[in-house]
C-alpha cells in the first residue's frame, strides 16, 4: 500500500495539515467504461419522456370512408382521421417513453468512488478542515471560492451531511453544488469541474467504501 498526502486547507486557503490515504481505499483502479455506463443511466433516468402526439385512433372522427372508391373521378380517401388530412392523426405518433433504468447497486456504489479517485489523481481536488455557517450568507461561500482559487469554476461541495444553512449559501452562485457525503455519485462527481471535500466528509466515503455500506 502506498499512502499519498494530500494537503487540508482552512477557508482563508491556507494549508492547516495533511490527509495521509492510500487512494486503493476507494477503489482499485478507474474503469473508463464503468463510469461511461453509468453516467449514461443518470442522464437516461433524468429523461422525462413525457411527450405525446395524437395517432389515428386517438382522434376524433367517423371510421367511415368519405366517399366510395370508384366512380367519382377523384382519387381515393380514406377516413377522417387518415395522417394525410388536416385534423387528422400523426403518422407515427410518439408515445410517453420510460427511460429509466439501474445498473447492479454494487457498480453504482464502485462507480462513485472510482470517480472521486479520477478527481484525486486529476489534482481536481481541495480538502477543507471544515465548512459550516452560523446562518446563510452567499458571500461568505464565494469569498471561500476565491481564496481556494476556484471561483468561476464549476464546483461540487462535499460535506459530511446535509447542513442547510451552506445550501441556501451555495444554492444561488452559478455553476457551485452543495452534496451530503451519502448523496455522491458518479455523475455529480464528474459533471462538476472542481470537487471540495471536508475533512469529515473525505472520512465518511472511505468509512462506506471499507465498511461496505450502501450507497444512494
Amino acid at each position: 500500500m502506498s499512502k499519498t498526502q494530500f494537503p487540508i486547507h482552512n477557508r482563508r486557503g491556507e494549508q492547516v495539515g495533511t490527509y495521509e490515504f492510500d487512494l486503493a481505499d476507494l477503489s482499485p483502479d478507474i474503469n473508463k467504461q464503468l463510469l461511461h455506463d453509468v453516467v449514461v443511466m443518470y442522464e437516461s433516468n433524468r429523461r422525462q419522456g413525457t411527450f405525446a402526439t395524437k395517432g389515428r385512433a386517438d382522434v376524433q372522427g367517423s371510421k367511415k370512408k368519405m366517399y366510395k372508391q370508384k366512380g367519382t373521378g377523384r382519387a381515393r380517401m380514406g377516413n377522417k382521421r387518415t395522417p394525410i388530412r388536416r385534423g387528422g392523426g400523426v403518422t407515427f405518433a410518439k408515445n410517453p417513453i420510460d427511460y429509466s433504468y439501474r445498473l447492479p447497486k454494487k457498480a453504482v456504489q464502485l462507480a462513485t468512488r472510482m470517480a472521486i479517485r479520477s478527481k484525486f489523481e486529476d489534482s481536481q481536488v481541495v480538502i477543507l478542515d471544515d465548512f459550516a455557517c452560523a446562518q446563510p450568507k452567499t458571500k461568505e461561500v464565494v469569498e471561500t471560492l476565491k481564496q481556494l482559487k476556484v471561483a468561476g469554476q464549476s464546483c461540487l461541495l462535499a460535506i459530511e451531511k446535509h447542513d442547510e444553512n451552506v445550501w441556501r449559501s451555495a444554492r444561488n452562485i452559478a455553476r457551485v453544488e452543495v452534496s451530503p457525503a451519502s448523496d455522491l455519485n458518479a455523475y455529480t462527481v464528474l459533471h462538476q469541474k472542481q470537487l471540495i471535500l471536508t475533512k469529515a466528509a473525505l472520512d465518511a466515503v472511505r468509512a462506506r467504501a471499507q465498511g461496505g455500506e450502501s450507497e444512494a
